[in-house]
């Protein structure tokens, strides 16, 4: 289902959309009327209206709407929220200062799905910092990867960096148990900031270099949708699926409570 501003969507509200393809979004899990970080994802959508469109977001009304799309329904859903301006002209994106409030509710996947194998890639995404709808370079790379026998893409910076990946954020652990989240561009995701808020295990931000892969004890990929997952290879480079680190992430990741809608 899907609503846009509170009311049924129709075909014409979503041209814009799909012709211009210019806005963000974010995306949660919703499990039993509550959602991990979902001030967190609030904070973003807020953020990134400021960046996309040069409007202050309204975040009661954008609640309320992701709410109202919300009400009864019970167990594992994920829930969309997409900002955009249906008005919006190609020739005129600055004219964009509208922004509604698409609100889309489709089925959740268990959690943790089974492990993913990577390949790299030279490649930064554009305002990485932003949850944009310009996802056409991501699943381009995530194309060529699956073609080439893997899962999905890990990006490379120019100056050997490791950022993150397709659509997730990327950590590791190093031989002596810490978790090394990537110092380089990359979009704050809301798994990832819960994970750093906690108080174990041992974790850092520090820059991780293409060369460095080989020397870490394990390595794994954080999103809503799929929590903390472990990363089984990266190009030729394979790593345990069993790491008590990465146990620990993803034990210490469901016990977070939901906030309430």
């Amino acid at each position: 289902m899907a609503e846009l501003n509170g009311n049924p969507v129709t075909l014409d509200d979503l041209q814009g959309l799909a012709l211009t393809n210019y806005g963000h979004f974010t995306s949660m899990r919703m499990e039993d009327g509550a959602v991990r970080g979902l001030s967190l994802h609030l904070d973003r959508l807020v953020r990134d209206c400021r960046i996309v469109f040069g409007v202050e977001l309204d975040r009661a009304r954008t609640l309320g709407y992701i709410r109202k799309a919300a009400d009864g329904v019970t167990g594992v859903a994920g829930l969309r929220v997409t900002v955009f301006d249906p008005a919006l002209d190609m020739g005129r994106p600055a004219d964009g200062r509208d922004p509604h409030i698409l609100v889309n509710l489709r089925p959740a996947g268990a959690m943790p799905p089974p492990p993913l194998t990577a390949k790299t890639f030279t490649f930064t995404r554009d305002n990485a910092e932003v949850k944009h709808i310009g996802l056409h370079p991501q699943l381009r790379l995530r194309r060529d990867a699956q073609v080439a026998g893997f899962d999905d893409a890990v990006f490379i910076e120019r100056d050997g960096r490791v950022s993150e990946g397709g659509t997730w954020n990327l950590g590791f652990v190093d031989q002596e148990g810490t978790v090394i989240w990537p110092e380089a561009p990359v979009l704050p995701g809301t798994t990832m900031l819960l994970l750093q808020s906690l108080d174990a295990p041992k974790q850092i931000t520090a820059p991780v270099r293409l060369s460095d892969i080989p020397n870490m004890a394990a390595a794994f990929a954080t999103n809503v949708t799929i929590g903390v997952r472990a990363v089984s290879a990266i190009d030729d480079v394979q790593f345990p699926q069993d790491s008590p680190v990465l146990a620990a992430l993803r034990d210490a990741y469901v016990s977070i409570p939901g906030e309430r809608l």
